[in-house]
């Protein structure tokens, strides 16, 4: 466990528990994936404050008071990239630069405020054939490593794979392998501004991957590691000169 304080939000669209059949995924998942993620991470978190948001909120649950008050963000996404507001997008971007942490899931790599961070399409290859996924650790001295097996063994999952496009990553962690021989880049960070970024692939709505407990170990890593709770959290003001020019105030800095 973690004796961290901090203040985690877990984001899900929730378009498929909707729409899903009570004998799917409502059963894996009752409380939704974010509800799911959250329990995990209060396990992880006893002195956390965990709490959830989903596409249906005001504002997408993601106001500006809120982000404020959060020190790690985990994104899941799918079916409804499209209808996250770029209003939103623009300001969960700005505070991620100003130091809050961000967790992306799975098919979150297609997220709007994912591909704005990366500047690349984000794409790869995939297939959903149910099968098994290795996911090796590459680099065991990175602390999103500690304690997880090597491999972590998922019986099902849907299969991603290269080529992923994304910038060249500043840790490749983790690595994954399916039965079809194809590879991918499953654990990899970033840092943009003064914020952290984790990307971790296991974790597709059909099968019950955040049930695993190597995967909830690794996101309870991933959120300790892009977590910088002590680091203050200075958004810069952009002022409007009498000439036109735009200058940001020092002084907000």
């Amino acid at each position: 466990m973690f004796d961290t304080r901090l203040g985690i939000l877990v984001w899900n669209e929730g378009v498929h528990e909707a729409q899903n059949q009570p004998t799917t995924m409502a059963q894996m998942y009752p409380e939704g994936i974010h509800g799911a993620l959250a329990g995990s991470l209060r396990r992880f978190f006893p002195a956390a404050e965990v709490t959830t948001a989903t596409l249906a909120d005001e504002e997408h649950g993601l106001s500006e008071e809120r982000l404020a008050n959060t020190d790690v963000l985990l994104w899941w996404g799918h079916k409804a990239h499209g209808e996250v507001s770029d209003e939103v997008v623009e300001r969960v971007h700005r505070h991620v630069l100003a130091g809050m942490g961000l967790v992306v899931l799975h098919s979150g790599h297609l997220a709007k405020i994912f591909t704005k961070l990366l500047g690349t399409s984000c794409s790869l290859t995939w297939r959903n054939d149910g099968e098994r996924e290795l996911v090796w650790t590459v680099k065991p001295s990175h602390p999103v490593a500690a304690g997880v097996e090597n491999p972590i063994v998922i019986p099902q999952q849907e299969m991603y794979g290269e080529v992923f496009d994304i910038p060249e990553p500043d840790d490749l962690i983790f690595i994954s392998s399916f039965e079809g021989g194809e590879v991918f880049r499953s654990g990899v960070t970033f840092s943009r501004g003064k914020g952290r970024i984790f990307y971790f692939s296991p974790g597709d709505q059909e099968y019950p991957v955040y049930h695993h407990p190597q995967v909830q170990r690794v996101l309870a890593n991933g959120v300790d590691w892009v977590a910088q709770p002590e680091a203050p959290r200075s958004m810069p003001e952009v002022k409007h000169s009498a000439r036109g020019w735009f200058t940001t105030d020092p002084s907000a800095m």
